[in-house]
């Protein structure tokens, strides 16, 4: 996520002398990276991308934190100003305010009352900071909300306390169908398992953690306001926040998981903002439920092993000097090193892993050695899936296919049954993984319906089998779909694939639901199943698909090659007269079958009449009329015998 951080403010909490581009640069080679310096009307400021896993450093006093640590690294003379404030005045129960909240979504709820509040024009200090940050100047009490956000990572809210009906809060999992209309004017109804708050009237007033509600707003009347500072469960945050299109900079923050410590610092700070700014009268008691405090983490490694996994030694020294930047109060145990983790550092540092991580980041990954992999590099394995993938993709190609690219998350129609739902889906389209293909690939012959030439799409990609109390189990799919062909002719393609791949495979007609009748052919080799193909029912679209790990299996590079026979065949077209329902596929077999009959080839159809193009050759020696005479009527014979056919 992108922050942009000020260098006028960024040096309220960094004392330095370093200059803007010296401070971006040493910035960028061990800590956040500062994509670019801009010169504003209000002076320099960073664009610096945090990390998502570093929701400490986006803010102001973060970044000088950071940049604190990074500075007295290079040796370059920095310091860090403490946010001081005078011991808080907590309580978990107020005579202004009944709340009532549930910890699992609000491990800490925090509210103050502040009476005899001035709404006027924020003073032009806090205007152009906010200017700086991308954010526009309302009044002085949304200013200050805004202000203690970026400033330090907390995301505060303001209530108009009078709004409250009979002062009471109730934070709670929203029920699915409940309405909220948000400040700016947008109405929500909501999925549910959304953290919202009801009045003593049962109205909901906020979308917590995402946007206050219009019903509860501070406006240009206002006289008390109730200043609001929480952490939330981060889970329900990004559930909501997703699911109603709603991204909001304190939702971007609150679903990264906040320090709840900060949380004091920030509801001093916003006293001492509103006490300054609107002329208003803190109550002497501030609201704070927190029934889980933060306990310290401890986090033991072995010296052998940050040398081991960062792959250059360092002294103990510099490790040491290291980690007190960051905070971390590093000591000595022999050859164990013990770091306790600072409370706004507890969601990215729980390993011995990413402890050496911050060692290696501070040292500079530029100070690694760099060696480049010696020895003969290797040849690609032949068996790869990638191999085959590129293989079928470019015979595809070659035969007029055009590859696509179809979503895997599917709507609840076109879901198989058991299909797996997703948690936290972004819309009703896309709610399920799908179990088949094949409403992908119809999905996208409709969408190129508008064509008028005959066309065939094809994708490979996964398909998601449900399994009990397990992840399902990813298939790899080939699928294609053929719109506008004539039957024989996408069959053709296929079998050209398949002799592509050099497999020597089976058509045998197996009926299944969603295709016509008698015109689904399963593909095997044996009593291996391999794919299928045939025409969807009602739609006039030809369907296949394989199993592309079985293909692989059974895919031969090269194909078996015979010595060019010594003696010439003898060629000849044989008319056939085929009664109705004759299967082609098993006369050709039959006819491949019979003895000195070397290729058989299906030329010409017209109405029941079948042309076949059969080469007689005997390996030995070359065959006469005479032979070729006897043999066809033997031929032809078994033929009308097995299958009723005529010759013509």
């Amino acid at each position: 996520m992108d922050t942009l951080v000020p260098d006028e403010w960024l040096r309220q909490y960094l004392k330095t002398k370093a200059s803007a581009s010296i401070l971006a640069e040493k910035l960028s080679l061990c800590g956040p990276s500062v994509e670019k310096t801009l010169q504003t009307p209000q002076g320099i400021v960073y664009l610096v991308e945090v990390t998502p896993n570093r929701v400490d450093s986006a803010s102001i006093y973060g970044i000088a934190r950071e940049a604190n640590a990074i500075l007295n690294r290079f040796e370059i003379k920095s310091s860090l100003v403490d946010i001081k404030h005078d011991k808080p005045n907590f309580s978990n129960k107020v005579s202004y305010l009944n709340a009532i909240v549930d910890p699992k979504l609000c491990p800490r709820f925090s509210a103050v009352l502040i009476r005899n509040v001035q709404i006027e024009a924020s003073p032009k200090w806090m205007v152009e900071r906010l200017t700086a940050v991308g954010v526009r100047s309302i009044n002085n009490v949304v200013d200050i909300s805004n202000y203690l956000m970026f400033e330090l990572g907390q995301p505060v809210h303001t209530f108009d306390y009078d709004k409250i009906e009979n002062h009471k809060m109730i934070l709670r999992e929203s029920r699915k169908g409940e309405r909220i209309t948000t400040l700016d004017e947008k109405s929500h109804t909501l999925p549910g398992r959304d953290i919202v708050i009801e009045d003593g009237s049962k109205r909901l007033i906020d979308l917590a953690g995402i946007m206050g509600g219009a019903n509860s707003a501070v406006d240009n009347n206002t006289k008390n306001v109730l200043l609001f500072v929480q952490t939330y469960n981060p889970a329900n945050i990004r559930r909501t926040s997703m699911t109603l299109s709603h991204r909001t900079d304190a939702a971007v923050l609150f679903e990264k998981g906040i320090d709840p410590q900060l949380v004091e610092t920030s509801i001093c700070e916003g006293i001492k903002l509103f006490k300054e700014l609107t002329h208003g009268e803190a109550e002497s008691q501030i609201l704070n439920l927190y029934p889980k405090p933060y306990r310290k983490r401890v986090v033991t490694l072995e010296k052998k092993s940050i040398s081991t996994k960062i792959g250059v030694e360092i002294k103990d020294m510099l490790i040491n000097k290291y980690l007190s930047f960051l905070g971390f109060n590093p000591r000595w145990n022999g050859n164990k090193l013990v770091i306790e983790v600072p409370s706004y550092r507890a969601r990215d540092v729980s390993s011995t892993e990413d402890v050496i991580e911050e060692i290696a980041r501070l040292h500079g990954y530029f100070n690694l050695p760099s060696n480049l992999m010696g020895g003969i590099i290797p040849d690609r394995p032949s068996k790869s899936s990638f191999t085959l993938e590129d293989k079928v993709k470019d015979t595809l190609k070659d035969l007029g296919g055009v590859e696509v690219y179809t979503l895997s998350l599917v709507s609840k129609e076109q879901a198989g049954p058991k299909s797996i739902r997703l948690s936290n889906p972004l819309g009703q389209e896309t709610e399920y993984l799908r179990t088949s293909m094949i409403p992908s690939m119809i999905d996208a012959a409709k969408v190129n319906s508008v064509a008028i030439d005959p066309f065939h799409l094809f994708e490979i990609s996964n398909i998601y089998i449900p399994k009990n109390a397990d992840l399902p189990n990813e298939k790899l799919i080939l699928s294609g779909i053929f719109s506008q062909y004539k039957y024989r002719e996408a069959k053709g393609i296929i079998e050209a694939l398949i002799e592509k791949l050099n497999i020597n495979a089976e058509f045998e007609i197996e009926d299944k639901i969603g295709f016509i009748p008698s015109t689904r052919l399963k593909i095997k080799i044996g009593s291996i199943y391999l794919g299928a193909f045939g025409e969807l029912e009602h739609l006039k679209l030809l369907y296949y698909e394989f199993d592309i790990d079985r293909l692989n299996l059974y895919a031969k590079d090269f194909a078996r090659y015979l010595p060019i026979p010594t003696f010439p065949p003898q060629i000849e077209d044989t008319t056939l007269v085929l009664p109705e329902k004759t299967k082609v596929g098993d006369l050709i077999s039959q006819i491949k079958k019979e003895k000195y009959v070397s290729e058989v080839t299906l030329k010409d159809i017209f109405n029941d009449s079948y042309t076949f193009r059969i080469k007689y050759q005997n390996p030995n020696k070359t065959l006469d009329n005479k032979e070729v005479k006897k043999l066809r009527g033997e031929l032809i014979t078994r033929l009308q015998s097995k299958f009723g056919v005529k010759e013509k």
